[in-house]
């Protein structure tokens, strides 16, 4: 009977250590002991279309921070995990997106690091709130996105009242702007970072004297640019990507405006400067984050990037950082079940390739950081930066004129 007594003790001792394991790094020889949990990290984002080349980036970020990690040897809950990148392509449009949203959801993947535009985004983060997975965009601005009250809804980098404010700004106190003309490619991203910077800029004193739509599939600009330069205007501010963008330069080049182009986060890419030739050159834009140089990780993340995937172009260091947040959290929870796990995302504070990383209780990163870039000798040179741990100046830029 006392033996009987001394076994149920035992048992019971081996259980609850067995339940208050942590997760831990093991050896690579002690962790393949150990069963394997496959833990599916979905990346969504255009992975075909004119900006693919941005998809691609986001899920690269995805794909190197699944390789560090399962180099790490990770070990949760008694297991030792291996995160597998599921990747969709939303196409870039809504109806898609929410397709593959409810796709990922049938899969049951553990976390979502997406999608790459606001409109997409959006209309996709009910169907992952819905079903509890947690989701960190590395590329959606719209403050609409963590207006909604969800719960598994966060973005790592900064919003579109934070970048338009910091471009409203510099339109009118560094390029002395007081007539601006406005286009936008009416996407969810491209109007609200519009809409963002004509609040800015006339809150200063500036003047939109036209405002003018086009589409995100858009290449002839003609009509529209011929409209705007019978107003004069000092500064054209596009809210859009990079794949209308260089069209656009190019064209404004040709009629011969001479208005500063002014542009966000979807335009300061290396894929524009290729796009927009030599009219690249003067082109104003900012970018979520801090300048590359000032990352505190970016260079040795630049080249296991360079080596795997080719040149960095906007948002990779910050899918790779949400991934790593995804992990830290479930170290953190000891499960990789995201009703488990979920919560401690909000809880993060991270030293990442971008700089350190905490959200506040709508989900958005504090103190969020804009930096304004200019085209200068073929490529983008930082200018200024608002935000930010550790905030970084320039002089005001001299003044340029298209050619």
């Amino acid at each position: 009977m006392q033996f009987a007594r001394l076994s149920l003790i035992a048992a019971a001792v081996a259980t609850l250590a067995a339940c208050g394991q942590k997760a831990e790094t093991k050896p690579a020889a002690e962790a393949s002991a150990l069963a394997e949990e496959v833990v599916k990290i979905a990346s969504v984002a255009p992975l075909t279309g004119n900006i693919a080349h941005l998809g691609k980036d986001n899920e690269s970020g995805v794909k190197l921070a699944a390789d560090d990690l399962n180099a790490q040897n990770i070990v949760i809950d008694g297991k030792k995990i291996k995160f597998e990148v599921v990747s969709e392509d939303d196409q870039a449009d809504p109806k898609v997106a929410t397709q593959v949203a409810q796709r990922l959801v049938d899969q049951k993947v553990s976390a979502v690091i997406g999608h790459l535009n606001s409109g997409t985004t959006i209309p996709a983060s009910k169907i992952y709130a819905d079903a509890g997975i947690p989701q960190i965009s590395p590329s959606s601005t719209n403050p609409a996105y963590t207006t909604q009250g969800f719960k598994t809804a966060y973005r790592d980098i900064a919003n579109d009242v934070q970048q338009g404010t910091a471009l409203g700004n510099f339109a009118v106190d560094s390029l002395k702007a007081k007539n601006i003309a406005v286009i936008d490619d009416r996407t969810a991203y491209g109007q609200g970072i519009a809409d963002e910077f004509v609040k800015a800029a006339e809150a200063k004193g500036a003047k939109v004297v036209k405002r003018e739509f086009t589409t995100n599939n858009a290449t002839d600009f003609m009509a529209i640019l011929t409209s705007i330069k019978g107003a004069k205007p000092d500064v054209i501010f596009y809210g859009g990507m990079d794949a209308q963008g260089g069209p656009l330069a190019k064209q404004m080049q040709k009629l011969g405006l001479q208005a500063k182009l002014l542009g966000a986060d979807g335009l300061q890419s290396p894929e524009y400067i290729k796009l927009a030739g030599d009219a690249a050159t003067g082109t104003y834009a900012s970018s979520v984050g801090m300048p590359k140089d000032k990352m505190p990780g970016f260079k040795s993340f630049n080249d296991k990037y360079k080596a795997k995937y080719g040149e960095v172009q906007i948002y990779s260091p910050y899918s790779y950082d949400a991934t790593m947040i995804v992990a830290e959290a479930m170290k953190r929870a000891n499960s990789t079940d995201p009703a488990k796990y979920a919560g401690e995302i909000g809880k993060t504070n991270h030293n990442g390739v971008t700089g350190n990383i905490q959200f506040d209780a709508k989900g958005d990163i504090k103190d969020g950081a804009v930096t304004v870039y200019q085209v200068k000798d073929g490529g983008w040179v930082a200018l200024e930066t608002v935000g930010g741990n550790t905030p970084v100046a320039a002089p005001a830029p001299a003044e340029e004129k298209k050619q």
